[in-house]
């Protein structure tokens, strides 16, 4: 369902301009390369959308629902959603032990958290009467905005890495997506020009520092709403992180909260990044807005992003959150463990929890910690590669099968 319901305003940089600088821009068209006012050569500054907050009815807006599954449910609080929906949100809060809940975002329509940020991201293009999206993506984002585009009558180009898992490319296929598997360095300059020159709406990264559409992290920010209707303010919140658009909508989600009166604090958000590239670290360690790095092997193929931008410095900084780097050891023995709770994540979504984990005990003095797991084990790399043997149908053949499990003694 499409609703026009939002009390969006204007868009906002959000980088730091000079005392005479306008930082506002208005909604439309939405940014889909940053703040052209702050941006620099080197770093390109986000913008986020803003609201008539003065205008929001929490207790209204955040009040138990019969009935929970797409946006609109939050529609005040988001930007225009134009383009229908298939019933993305409302995903399940699963307890693993006391205190810890993982947020499972693998029940959303394809499988992964991207469908909350292509909702609002397809609206827009349907907002400016783009002739179709296009998108560069290692497998989540271009399955998500391939749905999405589909869902609304558009065609779809997604831009991929030359070894895109077959899971996946036959997963993008079948919502009639075009997809073009080229040199990971070639993604973004094909995009600008699929952009510049088909005028088809690009709802991935544009710029040389991550600032992502406009639209999109505002679509995440209901993760963070829909956990605190669960739990209230977490006292954390691990967030498996590429870019880090997740990161800031969820820190964005209990800001906003907090100004609404509906908590007293923002959970510290933690970035759990793969070790192999780990960007935002290095950008928080080097006091920088945004980093570049080289992206060693790694299986976390989701994460492995080779730049950040300033939407993850933020959220860190804001929340008192930390940026924790994780091996792909780690991130398989939290993959494990998710499994052994009944969860199938991918070796990426598996980050959150690894990054808990990596910091021992969990405190749970101020309350729970919730770790987001953000996508389905069927988007791994090696997936359908795996045959089981036969077994020959005898009752000793089975045992010792199940004997070799640890079953039956």
């Amino acid at each position: 369902m499409a609703t026009t319901d939002s009390l969006a305003t204007g868009q906002l940089s959000l980088g730091e301009g000079g005392p005479d600088q306008d930082l506002r821009h208005p909604l439309w068209p939405p940014l889909t390369a940053g703040c052209p006012r702050t941006s620099t050569e080197d770093v390109s500054y986000p913008v986020e959308v803003d609201y008539a907050y003065d205008e929001v009815d929490p207790e209204r807006l955040f009040a138990p629902a019969p009935t929970r599954g797409g946006l609109e449910r939050w529609a005040p609080l988001l930007p225009p959603l134009l383009a229908p929906g298939l019933g993305e949100g409302a995903t399940p809060l699963i307890e693993i032990e006391p205190g810890v809940y993982v947020k499972d975002e693998s029940r959303n329509p394809t499988w992964s958290h991207k469908d909350r940020l292509n909702r609002c991201t397809t609206s827009a293009a349907v907002g400016v009467g783009a002739p179709g999206i296009a998108v560069a993506s290692s497998g989540n984002h271009g399955a998500s905005a391939a749905a999405y585009a589909a869902r609304a009558g558009l065609p779809c180009v997604v831009f991929t890495g030359p070894d895109l898992p077959p899971n996946v490319d036959a997963f993008l296929n079948a919502y009639g997506a075009v997809v073009l598997p080229v040199p990971w360095e070639a993604r973004w300059p094909l995009l600008r020009q699929v952009a510049d020159r088909l005028g088809l709406h690009p709802v991935s990264n544009l710029t040389t520092t991550h600032t992502g559409h406009a639209f999109g992290p505002e679509g995440y920010k209901t993760v963070a709403y829909e956990i605190f209707q669960d739990v209230g303010a977490p006292s954390a919140v691990f967030v498996p992180v590429g870019y880090g658009e997740l990161l800031f909508g969820v820190w964005k989600g209990f800001a906003e909260l907090r100004r609404l009166g509906l908590v007293d604090r923002v959970p510290r958000i933690h970035a759990c990044e793969a070790a192999s590239g780990s960007p935002l670290a290095r950008a928080v360690a080097q006091g920088l807005p945004a980093a570049h790095v080289e992206v060693g092997p790694s299986d976390a193929y989701s994460i492995a992003a080779p730049v950040s931008g300033y939407r993850g410095v933020l959220a860190l900084r804001e929340s008192g959150g930390r940026a924790l780097t994780l091996d792909d050891r780690r991130l398989a023995d939290a993959q494990r463990e998710l499994a052994r709770a009944g969860l199938w994540a991918e070796l990426s979504a598996a980050a959150g929890l690894a990054g808990l984990r990596s910091l021992g005990e969990p405190d749970l003095s101020d309350g729970p910690v919730v770790c987001v797991s953000t996508s389905s084990g069927f988007k791994d790399l090696g997936v359908g590669t795996r045959r089981t043997d036969p077994v020959v149908p005898e009752w000793e053949a089975v045992h010792r099968r199940l004997r070799a499990a640890g079953i039956g003694g």
